[in-house]
């Protein structure tokens, strides 16, 4: 295993530092010191125990000046609470010198990481976040010194990041790399992953891994979100037992509550989208091939992703804006416009205004079919005047052609079987090393098969999927015509269809359902933001076997759809929306998981 600080298991309890008493001062005069004939000076004739007591004396108006300086300081400056704190916020306060990113990283009862042992295995144990950073702390200092001596490398610089653990990063850092199975624990990767350097191209700081879905909900169609075999049930912040949706469920979590100040996660199909969702966040779901997937744990290269989830639009644009572009080694990227745009600059408040959204009402609000909680078309339904309110023409219905064969369609799972043997065998076999000996998918299913207790436990035992990709013979005529048809209903009969036919900016559902599936087989983008909270009334029901959905005050999104490289608009749109309701801030996580470390808290300390 890696040296990382892995936080599956029981809470460490580390020991404090021990402090390291002051050594006295030297003595001050010496008969030495004078000149031979030279008389001394009043000074001379002072005790040596004199000069202690003045030097004491002198030391001890210097510390309460200090603590008044930073008495003054914690009660004068208005730390940004870390709850709800956007990466502007944090830059202001690190370009001041109000505190550092080491302040914001430091180890035990510090800040972050001491936000995350409130919660994660103590108190609601959530287990969002699998594994700390053990450099972390050395790449705060790096980036602080760099702030004071060059400047910030970019808007990133110093900031806190989660990843999904399926983003890889490289083994001499500290952490591992294991999309939530024992399979993967210890194993080396050959090199960061795509996204990972132009983070840390950026100056970011890797504070760790976000726990996920298992294989990002790849081992079965039954498997519970958020569940794997190396980090157990990781639950929603905002309702005890909550499911968090998946696959990114810990990214979710940890964002939602200010666990970090931003976090990556990934999607084949609903991924980012769904539990960003579930846990009141800004989430960008990009084109396919906007951003790299070299180094990620895949699914399929026709649909994979990887994209920001944060507590607001703004952030989302600041960390697309830094991840996006091409990469020689997903060819998928080379293919993007040439310029990557700088997605802040789509954050206008007006940006609804004149503009038309269409409603694909068939099949995506027909509860009967998607399985939601009639409320959710409730609130919907009120987002629909909020935008009209903004300025928008609503196109109410704006079909897709292919709506209803989109409701029981198997050509997405046929083609993500195929896909996922190749790649994941691929994967497999680049590792550098894997101590659990796993090489293919035919070996993860026998590992599974041999190591019940990690990997099989009572209610999670499934791998019916692995088993139906490993049963798949290649990419064939058959898997041609599939992804043709996935194409033909998700874009061509599908999303682009209804943009043309109604000429529309983009649609527009909430963020549950089937809502995700035509953007997921076309390859494009998506954007949610809050829109809602399940109220108090509603009828509780299991989803898993630790985890119930829906359940009183668990968020609900509302998310924009567009054609391929349509970012920029959506993030408009979901920012005009988002900065005219402010649903985030409408509702808190229950309480005992609210983290209560503050930065004012650590710089009193110091």
């Amino acid at each position: 295993m890696s040296e990382g600080r892995a936080l599956a298991g029981p809470a460490e309890e580390t020991q404090p530092r021990a402090r390291h008493d002051m050594e006295g001062p030297k003595q001050p005069f010496s008969p030495e010191d004078t000149q031979k004939g030279t008389p001394p000076s009043k000074d001379a004739f002072l005790t040596p125990r004199v000069w202690l007591y003045a030097f004491l004396a002198a030391l001890a108006c210097l510390e309460i000046g200090r603590s008044y300086h930073a008495d003054r300081m914690v009660k004068t400056v208005a730390y940004p609470d870390l709850y709800e704190a956007s990466i502007s916020e944090i830059q202001v306060g690190l370009d001041a010198g109000h505190f550092t990113s080491v302040d914001l990283v430091k180890v035990k009862h510090q800040t972050y990481f001491a936000r995350i042992e409130e919660v994660n295995l103590r108190g609601p144990t959530l287990r969002a976040v699998y594994e700390l950073n053990p450099s972390a702390l050395s790449t705060a200092a790096s980036m602080d010194y760099e702030r004071r001596k060059t400047g910030k490398r970019s808007v990133l610089h110093g900031i806190p990041i989660l990843l999904k653990d399926n983003i890889a990063t490289v083994t001499s850092e500290g952490m591992n790399t294991t999309a939530g199975s024992y399979s993967l624990l210890g194993s080396v990767v050959p090199e960061d992953a795509g996204v990972v350097k132009r983070l840390r191209k950026a100056g970011a700081v890797i504070l760790g891994k976000a726990s996920m879905t298992e294989f990002a909900h790849f081992r079965s169609d039954h498997m519970a979100s958020g569940w794997s075999g190396i980090v157990g049930q990781n639950t929603n912040a905002y309702y005890s037992s909550a499911d968090p949706c998946g696959s990114s469920s810990g990214s979710g979590v940890a964002a939602s509550i200010g666990l970090v100040a931003v976090t990556l996660g990934t999607e084949t199909d609903g991924s980012i989208i769904c539990p960003s969702s579930h846990n009141n966040l800004a989430g960008v779901k990009p084109t396919v091939g906007l951003t790299s997937r070299a180094g990620v744990i895949p699914i399929s290269e026709h649909q994979d992703t990887v994209g920001p989830m944060t507590r607001s639009i703004t952030d989302a644009a600041i960390v697309l804006s830094v991840i996006a572009g091409k990469d020689s080694n997903d060819g998928y990227t080379l293919s993007q416009p040439p310029v990557v745009p700088d997605y802040t600059k789509a954050l206008d408040k007006n940006a609804l205004s004149g503009k038309r959204i269409g409603v694909p009402r068939r099949v995506f609000l027909d509860s009967s079919i998607t399985g939601a909680d009639p409320y959710v078309n409730i609130v919907f339904e009120q987002a629909l005047t909020t935008i009209r309110n903004l300025g928008a023409t609503i196109v109410d219905p704006a079909d897709l052609p292919s709506a209803d064969e989109l409701v029981d369609f198997q050509h997405e799972e046929f083609v993500t079987n195929v896909d996922f043997k190749i790649q994941i065998n691929a994967y497999f076999e680049a590792l550098l090393e894997n101590p659990s000996g796993v090489r293919s998918l035919a070996d993860l299913i026998a590992f599974n098969d041999a190591h019940p207790e990690l990997e099989k436990p009572e209610g999670f035992a499934d791998q019916s999927r692995l088993i139906a990709s490993e049963a798949t013979t290649g990419r064939n005529q058959t898997f041609l015509d599939s992804l043709a048809a996935n194409q033909d209903l998700g874009a061509i009969r599908g999303i682009d269809a209804a943009l043309k036919l109604h000429d529309l900016d983009a649609l527009v559902l909430p963020a549950t359902g089937k809502s995700t599936t035509p953007a997921a087989i076309a390859g494009y983008p998506m954007v949610t933001v809050p829109l809602g909270f399940y109220p108090d009334t509603v009828v509780i029901k299991p989803s898993g076997p630790l985890t119930v959905y829906p359940a009183p005050g668990v968020p609900i999104g509302l998310a924009f759809i567009g054609t391929a490289y349509s970012e920029f608009d959506l993030i408009s749109f979901g920012y005009a929306y988002e900065q005219k309701t402010q649903t985030r801030l409408a509702r808190k996580a229950f309480p005992a998981a609210v983290p209560q470390t503050q930065l004012k808290d650590v710089v009193a300390k110091k």
